[in-house]
């Protein structure tokens, strides 16, 4: 009897170490099976969370199991997770649950429209582009703000900033608005106090010169240039301007690489060549360098500039319109020669 009672209790020890060690495995065992990231978007459900990890397991029933046991399903958290190579369940639902997300580098440059720029940013976080415009065209928003919906765009400052993946639209616009006030310091308003021009006019202002030219070097030799015929109250007659202009007739897809004696007649505020002083708005998002060329200008007796046909993407700047007639000769007939018509 005594042996059949230690054979008995011998087979449930076995049994029981089985199991335990069945248990243990699911929860300690390694299953992850590389370092990688994952992205967990708002509202999933545990299936869809699944399908996101499944990829980087070696089994996917423990993991079910361990987080079923843990309660995984009813506390699901969005966000960037890093997950390590050799992770067991238990540390990786833990992770999960913990909300401890990793953050990333939300990235933009100097973007035309706020659709474009929505688009960028949907790239980079869950909000979707649609939630985005909402949220930056909201009118509380723009009316508490005091931003217009041809205005906002100068909200943003190109740059590279900390988010995290799940952040909503709303709380993005939100951050933008932050960066914007903090840009714009003390030392920035009160060299634009200088200029006896506004913030929004230094960025309209900036927006022209940033679509002007491509190189920072020049840009605050440009915007010296603007300021004298601003000064002088003469006419801006930015090309720029005349492109925005066109665009907001045809379309965003109108493309002009040369600017027509009859594009100059475009009925539209946004004509520099028929209205003195600045647009009603900014044309584009200018980056930093462009808003800083403004602030910075270089101090000059230019008045006039027309793109170089020596050093392509520059441009020969000219005190008098004589100076400017030689130089813009110059240019027409490089123009005419390389067949750019419109």
């Amino acid at each position: 009897m005594k042996k059949i009672i230690l054979i008995i209790l011998s087979v449930i020890f076995v049994v029981g170490a089985i199991i335990g060690y069945t248990y243990y495995s699911k929860i300690y065992n390694p299953n992850v099976i590389e370092d990688t990231a994952i992205l967990i978007p708002n509202n999933a459900t545990f299936d869809e969370v699944t399908e996101i990890v499944l990829p980087h397991l070696k089994n996917k029933n423990s993991f079910d199991w361990v987080a079923k046991q843990k309660n995984y399903p009813n506390v699901i958290k969005s966000g960037k997770y890093l997950i390590k190579k050799g992770m067991n369940n238990n540390d990786l639902v833990n992770l999960l649950r913990s909300g401890k997300q990793a953050t990333i580098k939300v990235t933009f440059n100097n973007q035309d429209t706020l659709e474009k720029l929505s688009g960028r940013i949907a790239e980079q976080i869950d909000a979707d582009s649609d939630e985005i415009l909402s949220a930056v065209l909201d009118t509380d928003f723009l009316k508490k703000n005091n931003f217009t919906k041809t205005n906002v765009l100068g909200m943003f400052v190109p740059n590279s900033y900390e988010f995290y993946w799940n952040t909503t639209a709303s709380t993005f616009r939100d951050r933008m608005l932050k960066e914007s006030k903090a840009f714009w310091n003390t030392a920035r308003q009160e060299k634009a106090n200088k200029l006896n021009l506004t913030k929004n006019e230094v960025i309209t202002l900036a927006s022209i010169v940033q679509k002007e030219t491509a190189y920072a070097s020049e840009r605050p030799i440009v915007a010296g240039l603007y300021l004298n015929r601003l000064r002088d109250k003469w006419a801006l007659e930015a090309d720029p301007t005349i492109i925005f202009a066109l665009k907001q007739k045809y379309g965003q897809d109108y493309e002009v690489k040369r600017v027509l004696y009859k594009d100059l007649e475009i009925d539209s505020p946004y004509n520099t060549y028929k209205n003195t002083g600045l647009p009603p708005s900014l044309i584009a998002m200018p980056d930093i360098s462009s808003i800083d060329a403004v602030l910075n200008h270089t101090k000059h007796e230019y008045y006039y500039m027309c793109a170089s046909v020596t050093k392509i993407g520059y441009h020969e700047f000219a005190k008098t319109l004589t100076q400017h007639n030689v130089n813009a000769s110059k240019y027409h007939k490089w123009v005419s020669k390389q067949g750019i018509n419109r």
